[in-house]
Parts: structure tokens; C-alpha cells; sequence
């Protein structure tokens, strides 16, 4: 009888026997082994680099709910209006849909990168003065001298800024609130600039 009982001592090194030694003996129980992977050296991660993410900022110009009837009643969805740019002549305008904001965000944000346009700057200022309309909205820019600053509202402003204009002068002649359509009227006008 003795013989067939095992001490509580013994019973210890039969559960853990085929296990190596300095092997980790939670594996199985949710907690994966390390195997070195992660940030890869300079930065990388994934083949792509830290910097290529902050190489433009952003700026959400307008963030909308928005409905559609369907036969069951009405569907809600948001809409978001980004601009995108990196503040030395690049900028570019992106809309995008989704059932939460962040994914109308990610959306807006891949519509603004196949936008992107290249405008010429005159220093701080564009080369002449331009006029564009777009639907009902209608700007007006105009150049300035070193030292005038960023004389524009709303959404003039945040395209002009992400596009590394410091010294302009901008008006809205349209009487919109709209500020999708104030942007786009502004891209426009951006899409006229010709240097000498």
C-alpha cells in the first residue's frame, strides 16, 4: 500500500520532465515566448521609417454627420473633410466616409495623399495674385510683402498654412459657409500659381 502512494515531493518532477532546462514553464497558459522581434535598428519598423509618418501634418477642416434613406429608415454615416500637408509647398485635400469617425478620418487622410500637388512659392509668398471659384465659394489671394504674416480665415487658412504660406493676403468673396467648398476654391486658385 505504502509502495503505490507517491509523496507530494515526488510528484513535482514528473510533471515538469520533458522540459528543458531554462525552458519558460507558463508557455500555453496566453504568454507567447520572445523571439526578438519589434523596432528594427534606425528607427524602422516593418521596412517603413519613423519619419515618413510626420513628414505632413494634418488638420481635420470638417466633421459632419450625415444620413442616406434606405428601406429600413435612415442610415448615418460621418463625413470628414482633412487637409494635408507638409508645410513647404505640399498640400492636398481629402474626403472620406465611414460608420465612425476613425475610419472617415483614415479615409480622408488616403484621399488627401492622392491629391497631393506641388505649388510654387515666391520665398514666403506666392508668385502673383489669384482668383478662383468653385460651386458657390470664391477666393481671392493675393501676395504680400516678408513680414506681413497669414491674413485669411477659416478654411483659407488652414490650406494656405499647411501649404507653407506665411505672407498672403486671402478673402472669401462668396458668401458660403461651406467650408469644403471654400477649400476646394482655394485649392483651385493654388492650381493657377505659374512662376516666370
Amino acid at each position: 500500500m505504502n509502495e503505490q502512494q507517491l509523496q507530494p515531493n515526488q510528484a513535482a518532477p514528473a510533471a515538469n520532465a520533458g522540459q528543458q532546462p531554462g525552458q519558460d514553464q507558463n508557455r500555453g497558459r496566453g504568454q507567447r515566448p520572445f523571439r526578438g522581434g519589434g523596432r528594427r535598428p534606425g528607427g524602422q519598423r516593418g521596412g517603413r521609417r519613423e519619419g515618413d509618418r510626420d513628414a505632413y501634418k494634418e488638420k481635420v477642416l470638417d466633421l459632419r454627420r450625415v444620413t442616406r434613406v434606405v428601406a429600413g429608415g435612415k442610415r448615418m454615416r460621418f463625413r470628414t473633410t482633412l487637409v494635408l500637408g507638409d508645410e513647404k509647398g505640399t498640400v492636398g485635400l481629402g474626403v472620406g466616409k465611414g460608420v465612425d469617425v476613425q475610419t472617415s478620418i483614415e479615409k480622408a487622410k488616403t484621399a488627401a495623399k492622392k491629391n497631393m500637388m506641388k505649388i510654387p512659392l515666391n520665398g514666403r509668398t506666392i508668385p502673383h495674385e489669384v482668383h478662383s471659384k468653385f460651386s458657390a465659394a470664391e477666393v481671392i489671394i493675393k501676395p504680400a510683402v516678408q513680414g506681413h504674416g497669414l491674413k485669411a480665415g477659416g478654411a483659407v487658412r488652414v490650406v494656405l498654412a499647411l501649404a507653407g504660406v506665411k505672407d498672403v493676403t486671402a478673402k472669401c468673396l462668396g458668401r458660403t459657409p461651406n467650408k469644403l467648398t471654400n477649400a476646394m476654391a482655394t485649392i483651385e486658385a493654388l492650381k493657377q500659381l505659374r512662376t516666370k
